[in-house]
């Protein structure tokens, strides 16, 4: 034991090393001793590698500009409510979702910038006496070509009468509108190049793109110039309300005020979408922005620089997404493809012979997921273009060749006429039929289809949202204009094997087709 050891004299002790005299003491009784070091030393971590963005920031800058946007036009001012200065593809803030208009209310109290990618929107200039041009709203854009064609957004420049492309080293140029498209909210500019090249990128292939995937958005949020965020694909065919292309890249890079219609990087300097739109409920970035996929901007800005206007395809017939409640009242296997409310008068998809009802189940052959892919790819092809429809008809499956119009710059609204057929009296057992779907029914004033007296707030209609008020015009596709009309439907589709029936109810706000269970049963 250490007690039984001899100590050496103290002159021995003060001439040997303090650690040599431990170390001796330890080997003698095999007794462990921590050593503390009279002096510590700075600490060191050797950490795992992560991915630098700095190389693709140094080669991409150049590329990106600052947009400043001038005008005659006396803008809003920021103390008139919620102020929003920029439209929702040609709607206002009260066409929006319910369930989207918190996101967006509090924009208006940072700034009349509305809902688009933390737009810049921020009206910072008034018109003098003169009428001489004042800057009204500042975002952020790119060089596609060296020649000088600069993309951004549309509701960027939509009220300008002048613009300004700021490059990274603070050089001015003046731009000059090519071309705008509200519907994708991209839009042209192109700066006089006088024999420069400019440093510009190329767009990636979205496809490729996988949620994770590191991104990094560059961009002028708040006036602040050329700024910098990284973040990753959080989501891919986000659907925001904006419109009938909507197919949004999500990234939760900080994209604030100012970002609008700057680019969003992968890591190898390609552009994999465009800041267009955040949901906040402060006005500023939540980690929560949205995008214009490569995919979608290419072939627009390709158009724009050619043209400066779009041209789409065009089929004519409005359409909505097929829930599975309607397919199983249409006796469809699964719940794809695009339902026929109505063509338009004289559309091309009325004189190929669409109809209400119809289901639109593949396009040249490949599969319809939604109403929100029909729409986009019928819109991606050109005038003219002759099409080949799959779609659900009676129970049986048929093919339509249709050749594509041209979208109207306005495009109005279908036609909701349903015929000229007469009411007729209603059958007391007819009405405790409908009774038990929760519908009190009655004719119509017009003489077409049957108006709603009545809706049980318990029953599956009410909860679907049909509204006393409304109409029902066919169903399972076929117009209806006495309460016997609806039974016999009703009774047919149970004798084949139907566990719903498929209502066409017309509203205020138009046509929509609700599937509802047979005898009242969800």
């Amino acid at each position: 034991m250490l007690k039984n050891i001899k100590a050496p004299s103290l002159s021995t002790a003060l001439k040997a090393s303090t650690v040599a005299g431990l170390a001796a003491a330890v080997l003698a009784t095999g007794i462990p001793l921590q050593i503390t070091p009279s002096h510590a030393e700075a600490v060191k971590v050797q950490a795992p590698s992560v991915p630098s963005f700095a190389n693709v920031v140094d080669a991409v800058s150049p590329a990106v500009v600052s947009v400043r946007v001038e005008s005659r036009v006396n803008p809003v001012a920021d103390d008139e409510g919620n102020g929003f200065s920029f439209d929702f593809n040609g709607r206002g803030f009260d066409d929006l979702p319910d369930a989207l208009k918190p996101f967006f209310r509090q924009f208006g109290e940072q700034g009349p910038q509305g809902h688009r990618g933390g737009p810049p929107g921020k009206h910072f200039g008034q018109p003098d006496s003169k009428g001489r041009l004042r800057p009204v709203a500042q975002g952020s854009g790119f060089f596609i070509s060296e020649d000088g064609y600069i993309v951004t957004n549309n509701h960027v420049v939509s009220d300008g009468s002048a613009f300004v492309a700021v490059m990274n080293d603070g050089t001015e140029l003046d731009a000059k509108l090519i071309g705008k498209d509200p519907r994708t909210d991209l839009a042209v500019l192109k700066v006089d190049a006088k024999g420069r090249k400019f440093t510009y990128v190329n767009w990636a292939d979205d496809h490729n793109v996988r949620v994770g995937d590191w991104v990094v958005a560059v961009g002028n949020p708040f006036g602040l110039g050329g700024t910098v965020t990284a973040g990753i694909v959080s989501a891919r065919g986000r659907d925001i309300g904006s419109g009938p292309y909507d197919d949004y890249l999500q990234v939760d890079a900080a994209v604030n005020r100012g970002n609008s219609g700057g680019p969003t990087f992968n890591l190898n300097g390609e552009v994999v979408g465009i800041n267009t739109a955040i949901f906040s409920p402060s006005g500023g970035s939540v980690g929560i922005a949205f995008a214009i996929p490569a995919s979608t901007a290419k072939d627009v800005v390709a158009d724009l620089m050619k043209d400066g206007t779009v041209s789409r395809g065009w089929l004519g017939v409005q359409i909505q997404p097929v829930t599975k409640d309607i397919a199983d009242s249409l006796g469809l296997s699964e719940a794809n493809g695009a339902l026929v409310v109505a063509p338009q008068d004289g559309s091309p998809g009325q004189k190929a012979g669409m109809k209400a009802g119809d289901v639109v189940t593949a396009l040249n052959g490949e599969p319809v997921k939604d109403a929100r892919d029909l729409s986009r790819r019928i819109g991606a092809m050109q005038p003219g273009k002759k099409v080949e429809l799959s779609i659900w008809r009676a129970g049986k499956a048929q093919s339509l060749q249709v050749e594509l119009g041209t979208l109207p710059a306005d495009q109005k609204d279908a036609s909701n006429d349903t015929g000229d057929q007469a009411p007729e009296t209603q059958a007391p057992a007819s009405e405790k039929a409908l009774a038990d779907l929760g519908l009190t029914v009655g004719p119509s004033d017009d003489g077409k289809g049957l108006q709603i007296t009545g809706i049980d707030p318990n029953s599956d209609a009410a909860d679907k949202g049909i509204k006393e008020g409304e109409k029902i015009t066919s169903v399972n596709n076929q117009e209806v204009s006495t309460a016997d009309d609806v039974v016999k439907l009703l009774n047919q589709a149970k004798k084949d094997g139907r566990t719903r029936a498929l209502f066409q109810i017309l509203s205020k706000d138009g046509s929509r087709f609700v599937a509802l269970p047979l005898d009242g049963q969800g």
